[in-house]
């Protein structure tokens, strides 16, 4: 019987989990590259150039910042749309997306790279220094890193489109090719040859050079499922792209400003050491926000799929996986940053009594209780972009990137110093969540009793409950049992007797199949997901595993073998089916049958 849906994880979903766990490493380590090189530039600039290369650093990081919101745009929607189409089963529009993306990147990188050199020239307005000094240096830096422009931004378009095909191992070796390069550079042309914040800047750009070469790889050797062609100029597209991950990239634009304001309500309540504690937190934080970002890219890819098939069980399971199994890991990540704090505020600050190291020590107390709070209001964001909620995506957008922190930072900063910034974090996150919360209620109007109701997921989407059987298959003694139910389902939905036995055939052999020669392949737990859909009196069968890649070519050679009884149950299951299709999704056999 089919099962009815919960706030509580039911034995269904390991499938899930296990996919997501297997992709979250790369995930994560994709978004610490960036962390990670730049307190490898840190640490060669305090320490080999001095004070003023960190100011020239500075001010450079709102640039930075704008770069990335970009990137985050093209990246989020690839993702998305591409996990749509892929769930759609329609592999080719995905060229034309690819194309779109690298084009538009391009574009903006080739724009972006001009604008970097112009604004290094004399008399351009708008500096934001008026120290002579400062602002060579910072001319130096930003001509450093307009070689690496490019390869930021398509570097971190090919990592998303890599993880669609389950390719993580080319990303790794290029995120680890990344980071030595950029170190190697750094003690070359900073230590070695002194070239200053140049040297510092051009450390970098090889650094990002290298990582697009060595995923480049992959694309130019014709071996992806995604092709570049220029003919793809498709407005249409660029648009859905800019729709869907504008929220993302709006979200950075929000907490630009949003360090701007809690600057200045710092400034104006606790002084310069405030910005120096805050800053000194939140710097060595930000290598552990790698966590929650990477755990964000698995689940939007795994959303786009799910929507893209419509399957309303893997959609939510994908949510339970967020609030079950990240959230807590999160909490714990947490708890040991806060077990820690004083430690990690001795790698700073070496007087226990100054006023500094006790700020400091604060938020290395306060602040990592916002990151399993923040799992939430990722996620629903990312979720909400997936299923087009744009007012639950915009609402998100401004009251998590902005509003919240700003509000209960000027509301406690008077009362409490640096702690109600901190505070405030951690007030926003709650706050997130409970705006999560009424929003179900008020499209609902009524309290969520299930994780469909809380994701507010359509009546229609997908099919109906009494439409669709979800089943799992973990050995051969359940396949006959699910083999009953299968038929009795198809009985019940007034399909006819022979029809009903076809499908409970189909189920039986593929399943059979599977576990007979998937699950022994690699000594590993693997489970078979079957979902059994009644629309329009045609009954499919969908079989999802995570045993090895199953080559389509070798189901064609079951089809005709030299002898004639060889493989003949599923024969058979091919040639009763009406249809059948076969693709690999994030590291998943997705094979459906028609009947």
């Amino acid at each position: 019987m089919n099962r009815k849906l919960s706030l509580q994880p039911h034995p269904d979903v390991y499938l899930i989990h296990r996919l997501l766990f297997r992709l979250l490493p790369v995930q994560i380590l994709l978004a610490a590259v960036s962390q990670i090189n730049g307190i490898v530039s840190s640490l060669f600039a305090s320490n080999y150039i001095g004070a003023r290369a960190m100011s020239a650093v500075g001010l450079y990081a709102p640039i930075g910042l704008l770069i990335g919101a970009v990137s985050v745009l093209f990246v989020s929607g690839s993702q998305i749309i591409c996990g749509k189409f892929l769930g759609n089963n329609q592999v080719e529009q995905n060229s034309r997306l690819f194309s779109v993306s690298m084009l538009g990147t391009g574009l903006f990188s080739a724009v972006t790279m001009l604008f970097l050199v112009v604004y290094t020239m004399p008399g351009f307005p708008g500096r934001v220094s008026g120290d002579p000094e400062t602002r060579r240096l910072l001319n130096q830096y930003i001509l450093g890193q307009v070689p690496g422009v490019l390869p930021l931004l398509w570097g971190q378009q090919l990592s998303a489109f890599l993880s669609m095909e389950n390719r993580p191992w080319r990303s790794t070796m290029a995120s680890l090719a990344s980071v030595a390069v950029t170190i190697g550079m750094n003690y070359l042309l900073v230590v070695r040859y002194r070239l200053g914040t140049l040297g510092l800047a051009l450390a970098s750009s090889a650094g990002l050079g290298v990582f697009l070469l060595v995923e480049a790889f992959h694309f130019l050797a014709g071996r992806s499922i995604f092709r570049f062609h220029m003919r793809f100029r498709d407005r249409g597209m660029l648009r859905e792209l800019v729709r869907v991950g504008i929220p993302n990239s709006l979200t950075t634009c929000y907490v630009a400003l949003r360090g701007v304001l809690i600057n200045a309500l710092i400034l104006r309540y606790v002084g310069e050491l405030g910005i120096s504690a805050f800053s000194t937190a939140n710097s060595f934080l930000g290598l552990f926000w790698a966590v929650p970002n990477g755990m964000l890219a698995v689940s939007r890819m795994a959303f786009g799929v799910s929507i893209g098939e419509e399957d309303r069980k893997t959609l939510t399971d994908v949510m339970r996986n967020a609030l079950y199994r990240f959230v807590p890991l999160m909490a714990g990540i947490a708890a040991v940053l806060i077990l820690l704090a004083r430690q990690l505020t001795f790698l700073y600050y070496h007087d226990a009594s100054a006023p500094v190291f006790e700020m400091t020590e604060w938020g290395f107390r306060i602040l990592p209780l916002c990151m399993p709070l923040s799992v939430i209001s990722m996620h629903f964001t990312c979720y909400g972009q997936a299923s087009n909620k744009s007012f639950l995506v915009s609402l998100l957008a401004v009251l998590d990137g902005l509003v919240f922190v700003v509000l209960f930072s000027a509301l406690l900063l008077p009362k409490i110093g640096l702690n109600g910034v901190y505070a405030a974090n951690v007030l926003n996150g709650l706050g997130c969540a409970a705006v999560i919360f009424l929003y179900s209620c008020c499209v609902r109007r009524k309290l969520p009793s299930n994780m469909e109701e809380l994701m507010v997921i359509p009546d229609g989407f997908g099919a109906a409950e009494e439409d669709r059987l979800d089943l799992s298959v973990r050995g051969m003694e359940e396949v006959v049992q699910v083999s009953r139910e299968v038929q009795q389902f198809c009985l019940r939905k007034g399909i006819d007797a022979r029809r009903a036995a076809f499908a409970a055939l189909a189920m039986e052999e593929m399943a059979g199949n599977i576990i007979e020669h998937g699950f022994p392949q690699d000594g590993r737990r693997h489970s078979v997901d079957l979902r059994i859909v009644y629309k329009n009196g045609d009954i499919m069968i969908r079989f999802k595993d995570d045993c090895r890649p199953f080559d389509p070519q070798e189901r064609e050679l079951m089809m005709t073998p030299e002898d004639p009884a060889k493989n003949i149950g599923l024969r058979i299951v091919f040639r009763i089916a009406k249809e059948h299709s076969y693709q690999n999704l994030l590291g998943l056999n997705v094979l459906t049958v028609k009947i």
